[in-house]
């Protein structure tokens, strides 16, 4: 059965016994864009062109990196650290000791603690020098700010 409408119009369609003409573009050979031949990313060996405006040059290769495991943490941090709970270990000894001795003498009585007061100054007084003796000081001040003193 055929229809008594126009056929309808196909764009690619051949004629009937001719084969498909596909229009392209004409492209002259002095507008051609300069090809540059890579390497194929699907098939090793094979080389393939591109435009030259799609290629980008590769990056070279930069200096080698120092790949050595490094510690976790810093020794010099480490030391600082210890020291510093070292430091505050021996604070809290001295105070702890400071606080044992004042603990000591706040419990003796109200006589008690002038004695051991008065035997304090008496030692002091025993271990110094004798009130009789003459103290000769001998600074030396030269340039710079350098001073030497010797008694």
């Amino acid at each position: 059965m055929t229809s008594p409408l126009p056929q309808r119009y196909q764009r690619y369609a051949a004629p009937a016994g001719q084969r498909p003409v596909y229009p392209a573009a004409v492209e002259l050979h002095g507008e051609r864009e300069a090809v540059v031949w890579v390497p194929s990313a699907e098939r090793p060996g094979e080389m393939v062109a591109i435009p030259k405006s799609y290629y980008v040059q590769p990056e070279p290769a930069g200096p080698p990196r120092d790949l050595t495991p490094q510690p976790l943490l810093d020794r010099q941090a480490q030391r600082m650290v210890g020291g510093g709970i070292g430091a505050g270990a021996a604070g809290a000894g001295v105070g702890w000791g400071f606080g044992q001795a004042a603990a000591g003498i706040a419990t003796f009585g109200g006589s008690s603690a002038a004695l051991v007061l008065l035997l304090l100054l008496l030692a002091a007084r025993i271990g110094g020098r004798r009130s009789g003796d003459t103290i000769t000081v001998y600074n030396h001040t030269s340039w710079w700010g350098r001073s030497s003193t010797r008694i």
